[in-house]
This record gives C-alpha cells, structure tokens and sequence, in this order.
C-alpha cells in the first residue's frame, strides 16, 4: 500500500487542528469573554449553547434530506451514507437542544418542559430523527432502506420552518430572538460558528466511516462469490 496522498490529506489535518481550536475559543468567549445578564445571572450563558446546537440541528435535517434527494434522483448509495450521516449527527445535536432547551427553562421559567409551541416543534423534530434512524436500522436492502428513508426526510423537513416561525406565528413562552449586546451577540456567533464546524466534522468522518463499511461489505461479497 502506497503512501497517503498529501493533497488530499491536507483538509483533514487542518479541520482536525481547526475545530478544536474553535470549541476552545467558543469556550473562553462563553465563560471569559460574554457579560453576565442581570436578571438570569450565570444561567443565561445556557443559551449560547443552546442556540449554537438548535441550529446545528436544523440544518442537519435539511442536509439529510436534501442527499436524500440526490439519492433519488440518481439512486447512488454514497449519498444515502451521506444523508445517514447527516441525520445521526442531526439527532444528536437535537438531544443536545432539548437538554439545554430543559437546563435554560428550568432557571428561567421554574420548569423543565412546558408544551409551548416551539418546544413541542423542537420534540417532533427530535422524534423525526428517532423515527428516522429506527427506520434503516428495520430495512435491510440498501436501495430500499435508502428510497423509504429519503422520503421521510423529506417529509420530516417540513419541521424545519415550523420551528423557526413557531414564535411568531403561535403564541408561547418561548422568547423570539431577543435585542443583545454586541458582545453578547459576538460570543453567540462565535459559539453558532464553532459548534458548526464540530458536527460538519464529525459528518464527514461519520461518512468516511460508512463508506470503509460499504468497501469492506463489497469485498466480502465478492470473496464469497
């Protein structure tokens, strides 16, 4: 086996040094850099975080189903390993939502869960992804796993645009975006920013992942054979 190529190895070397380095400095800005608000205190610096993975979260079920798309179209697997991929991450970046979403209700609003409009929209995003996931792993050949998942997606990103809106259009509890202060609204971005580049990551090697699984489930067959 030859050596990797450089080239291709480069974009690799720089996410794996550049993600780290952008959760560190989302870190620092969160806990060093972001002003305490007056009336929630320490408890407000939650929704850094929470905003930062609710977005991930969205845009996720948008990738999932867009490959999904690309799958129908030209019924090529590599972009049912992308919508897998996609989706995956895409849970776990909702759980993150709800448990941050409960952890900011609890100390601004004395509860853990209210069935407010965008909260009940973030759980059945939530339970998309569930339904989602549960779905492939009931289906065993690849094209049909691939077609019936690619249109729940599809379905499922109805959701997207209903969570966003769900504060302006019904009425809840839930705060719509609020006025912040420059810093404030520079630690969020910084905290949007390198939470994206984390899960855009782990996609992509959750995606490599799968595509050495499909290669070594090829050459198997073909042993047999």
């Amino acid at each position: 086996m030859g050596n990797p190529n450089p080239k291709r190895a480069w974009p690799h070397v720089a996410a794996g040094a550049a993600v780290p380095g952008l959760m560190i400095a989302a870190i620092l800005a969160i806990f060093a850099f972001a002003p305490t608000e007056r009336t929630m205190g320490d408890a407000q610096r939650i929704l850094y975080v929470h905003v930062a993975v609710a977005w991930s979260a969205l845009w996720a079920l948008l990738v999932t189903a867009g490959a999904g798309v690309r799958y129908l179209v030209g019924r090529n697997l590599a972009w049912d390993r992308w919508s897998q991929s996609a989706a995956e991450i895409g849970w776990l970046s909702a759980t993150l939502t709800l448990v941050t979403g409960s952890l900011w209700a609890r100390s601004a609003w004395g509860v853990w869960w209210t069935w407010e409009p965008r909260l009940t929209a973030t759980l059945i995003l939530w339970a998309i992804y569930g339904g989602y996931l549960l779905l492939r792993a009931g289906l065993e050949d690849p094209h049909r796993r691939a077609r019936t998942a690619a249109v729940l997606a599809v379905l499922g990103a109805l959701d997207v645009p209903l969570v966003i809106v769900a504060t302006r259009w019904f009425r809840g509890i839930h705060p719509a975006p609020p006025e912040m202060e420059p810093s404030m609204r520079a630690v969020l971005l910084t905290s949007i920013v390198a939470f994206s580049a984390l899960f855009v990551m782990l996609i992509v090697r959750r995606r490599a992942q799968l595509d050495l699984a499909a290669a070594l489930a090829a050459l198997e067959e073909k042993l047999e054979v």
